[in-house]
């Protein structure tokens, strides 16, 4: 039987109002007291200008990373849709409010007007959010669903707040050392974001207005070629292996700041367009598209800094998308991990650009070990 896949609706939710660059310290602190000296440099090159953090200047939480993705599905109850419709769940996350019960199981506890559906959950980086689109893709199209609804979903702000990193702050001082955190683990705080966003997938199309047809979904892994370069949880050795917490003592976890997020910027500057544009190419040719029939292009990207060195590389392989074609809003909400891309294409498809037959390519990179998401959406 054949079966097609549609994305008919898409909402999000950014808690609170945007936070200037100006404003970030007075809500996640000061590490030690004092003024970041690389923050006006990291945003110089991302340059990102507002982003959401869902916690106030009193550092106390407004929402759970649970709380904002209830509110985008409840964003999607509009035109007749109800909860008690909805016949799946899938989510994807990096920063779940707990190791567990599951995300997607938290969230659905807090749909009470649902019904029992199955929940699946995704952990990961930017990437668990296609890969949860992904499972909801296959669902509808092997008929085991005639819908569902994918998330994607981050609450950040906890992970880059300065109590995360004042007991190492403390011990570098103890050691007489400047007590400055290490620049892999500060150079995300000036460039995360919280929110949320979710998708309603369908068998059928919308009758009225728009929808995005799903005509490929590729996902694929580097993690056999190289190093771990983004991680919470852990720490890498003196040889690049990650030894995870549970190889830590407890003591140790606050004095290395064990669970901040961090990132090998020398690995990911020198990878993360390279092998993701490679990999482009060849589902490219794999699926017989040629790039000029593309009419939008929406690159995840974590800092504006990528866009020329994309770009770079895509001219190297034979893509040459017009810069006029690329869609990124980065700048005015922040990298929100695996929820960037929905709210990318919520605000494409709100925008009134579309128009029935143009072709959309999605490409998600995850720098945790290097993982890509790709996809090719046609306006119906």
């Amino acid at each position: 039987m054949d079966r097609s896949v549609y994305i008919n609706r898409i909402a999000k939710f950014l808690p609170g109002n945007p936070i200037s660059n100006d404003e970030m310290e007075d809500y996640l602190g000061f590490v030690d007291g004092r003024k970041s000296r690389s923050k006006a440099i990291i945003l110089r090159n991302n340059k990102i200008k507002t982003r959401y953090y869902s916690r106030d200047k009193e550092g106390n939480s407004t929402h759970t990373n649970a709380e904002l993705t209830a509110e985008a599905i409840k964003g999607l109850c509009t035109n007749g849709f109800t909860l008690d419709q909805i016949e799946l769940l899938t989510s994807g996350t990096t920063s779940p409010d707990q190791l567990l019960p599951a995300h997607g199981i938290m969230v659905h506890g807090l749909l009470k007007e649902a019904k029992p559906i199955e929940t699946i959950s995704f952990s990961g980086s930017c990437c668990s959010g296609m890969n949860a689109l992904k499972y909801a893709y296959m669902s509808i199209l092997t008929g085991n669903t005639n819908n569902a609804v994918t998330t994607g979903s981050e609450k950040l702000s906890t992970w880059m707040s300065a109590q995360s990193f004042e007991e190492e702050a403390q011990k570098l001082k103890e050691l007489e050392e400047n007590p400055i955190i290490g620049f892999e683990k500060e150079f995300l705080r000036w460039m995360l974001s919280d929110g949320a966003a979710a998708t309603l997938l369908s068998n059928k199309h919308n009758p009225d207005g728009i929808s995005l047809k799903i005509e490929w979904l590729e996902i694929c892994s580097f993690a056999n070629e190289l190093e771990t370069c983004m991680y919470v949880g852990g720490e890498k050795d003196a040889e690049g292996n990650l030894q995870g917490w549970s190889e830590f003592a407890p003591k140790k976890w606050l004095e290395k700041s064990i669970f901040s997020l961090k990132q090998d910027t020398r690995l990911l500057d020198k990878n993360i367009a390279r092998l993701g544009i490679k990999r482009l190419a060849e589902i490219f040719n794999k699926h017989n598209l040629d790039y000029k029939t593309i009419n939008w292009f929406l690159p995840h990207i974590s800092s504006e800094y990528f866009r020329s060195k994309v770009n770079e590389e895509m001219i190297k392989n034979g893509i040459q998308i017009p810069m006029e074609n690329w869609f990124i809003n980065l700048t005015s909400v922040g990298n929100i991990g695996s929820a960037s891309i929905f709210i990318a294409i919520e605000e494409l498809m709100s925008s009134g650009k579309l128009m029935k037959g143009q072709k959309i390519v999605l490409i998600v990179p995850e720098s945790a070990r290097f993982s890509y998401a790709y996809a090719l959406l046609t306006v119906v």
